[in-house]
């Protein structure tokens, strides 16, 4: 038997092991999608206690202390930090097969030492260890404990970015800390703030909005903006990628019908957003970003509790309503002005990889190395077997060795040991085909295909 998470955790292989401590385990992390705060980082925030660090804004484990019979109190409400932390340390028993279990345990051992079990009989010694270690650890300490080089956090058009700005000009941190265009809220004309929010993007691009038109201006104005302190990527969180195509003076038509308070149809919605994200996409294309498009997301369905703690508090699931059709359809309409963007596809439903596979090999070509990539395994399919799906769906109808690897998409700094668990698994399923004679033990181009996916090929393909 196994000792629980030792060195060669997830590999199984000689050849697993071989790869990832000679090659994977050594390369820096690229981090091309988070949520963590730039102000955060720009002010190298202090940590009083590991509950704040760990579990404040945590929706993954808030849902697991839910499942348990946790009370709200212990997870987003009033009750004392320790408590949260002793309450979150007793669900961890019950959470066998759950990444939670391998990603704390990861990240309590390769930032504060800490190489035993996480439990109630723990929870004491654990606290009081980790506690000791923040007080003389900040923010920064742990990305750069990370071996990050890069790193994206995702910001509204509307942001002034003047923490990126202090950050850039900061000689002391060298980790670059880019800004990625998330455009939602611009989409979002069914919304009851759209109104109130085009107030905001007026006045951030310094432009009345009346029109479309005016829209459009604002967002190249804002894109401007975000392009000067280094922005290279955007991302969209979508239900799904639609394709409802209408002429200029249609999508003006609603835009104002909308600003004028009327109510617009579910067409007209469809219409404005592909209109949106026609534009955009042909903008990324013209700067050289790279276009994230996120989508198969059903939000905020426990209505009772979402009116009271808001949104992206752990009760969005996956949805089953994107039409592939549509994304097709979208990439065609850029492909055939030739302006369709470095594109990368996430779908929260895995039942999607297979289709995403195929429709990405519809439009690749020969100006960009994996110019349309599979998005690695996302939120609730980060998980083992998610990862080995997505990775094997990939090498199954793509190239695999053009990957771009693994991102946090996450709001804490502490996990970055997201990418080691991506990596162990990525070395295993090499090694085990190796080991199977279903590929050749080269050694130059099994160090090649390891490093490039876990690090270089992000890097020349955001062009960082």
């Amino acid at each position: 038997m196994r000792q629980f998470m030792d060195g060669d955790f997830l590999l199984t292989t000689p050849c697993a092991v071989h790869l990832y401590h000679d090659y994977a385990e050594k390369m820096p992390i690229v981090d091309y999608h988070c949520h963590i705060s730039p102000q955060e980082i720009a002010e190298n925030r202090s940590f009083e206690n590991i509950t704040q660090i760990w579990l404040g804004g945590d929706h993954y484990k808030w849902r697991l202390m839910r499942a348990a019979g946790v009370s709200e109190e212990y997870i987003t409400g009033n009750a004392d930090d320790r408590e949260k932390f002793e309450k979150w340390a007793q669900t961890l028993e019950l959470a066998a097969g759950n990444p939670l279990y391998h990603w704390s345990h990861l990240e309590l051992a390769r930032y504060f030492g800490y190489d035993g079990i996480l439990n109630r009989r723990t929870a004491g010694k654990v606290w009081s260890l980790c506690n000791e270690q923040l007080q003389s650890r900040r923010a920064r300490d742990f990305i750069v404990d990370s071996n990050v080089t890069h790193l994206c956090t995702t910001d509204d058009p509307v942001d002034d970015l003047r923490w990126h700005e202090q950050l850039a000009s900061d000689d002391s941190f060298q980790v670059k800390v880019l800004p990625a265009f998330r455009p939602d809220r611009a989409l979002g004309i069914e919304k009851p703030d759209f109104t109130d929010y085009m107030d905001q993007l007026a006045s951030a691009a310094h432009i009345k909005i009346t029109g479309f038109s005016d829209w459009k201006s604002a967002i190249v104005s804002r894109m401007d903006h975000f392009a000067a302190r280094g922005c290279l990527v955007s991302d969209h969180g979508l239900d799904f990628v639609m394709y409802r195509p209408a002429n200029e003076a249609q999508i003006e038509a609603v835009f104002k019908k909308r600003l004028a308070g009327g109510v617009l149809t579910s067409q007209e919605i469809l219409q404005f957003k592909t209109a949106c994200l026609l534009f955009l996409g042909r903008e990324y294309h013209r700067r050289n970003w790279v276009m994230q498009l996120h989508y198969g997301v059903r939000r905020n369905n426990n209505q009772r509790m979402f009116s009271q703690l808001g949104p992206d508090t752990g009760y969005d699931c996956i949805g089953s309503s994107a039409p592939m059709d549509e994304l097709a359809a979208f990439l065609d309409a850029l492909a055939c002005d030739e302006r369709l963007p470095k594109t990368i596809v996430y779908s929260l439903n895995p039942s999607d990889n297979a289709a995403i596979g195929t429709i990405i090999g519809c439009f690749q070509d020969g100006g960009q190395r994996g110019k349309l990539q599979h998005g690695s395994a996302w939120w609730f399919n980060d998980h083992k077997a998610g990862i080995q799906s997505q990775l094997t769906s990939l090498a199954n109808l793509g190239l695999l060795g053009t990957s771009v690897g693994m991102l946090t998409d996450s709001r804490s700094f502490l996990s970055y040991t997201r990418h080691e668990y991506y990596r162990r698994i990525l070395c295993e399923l090499l090694g085990g085909w190796v080991e199977n004679g279903e590929f050749p033990d080269d050694e130059e181009t099994l160090k090649a295909l390891v490093e490039n996916i876990s690090y270089n090929n992000a890097i020349n393909y955001f062009g960082f």
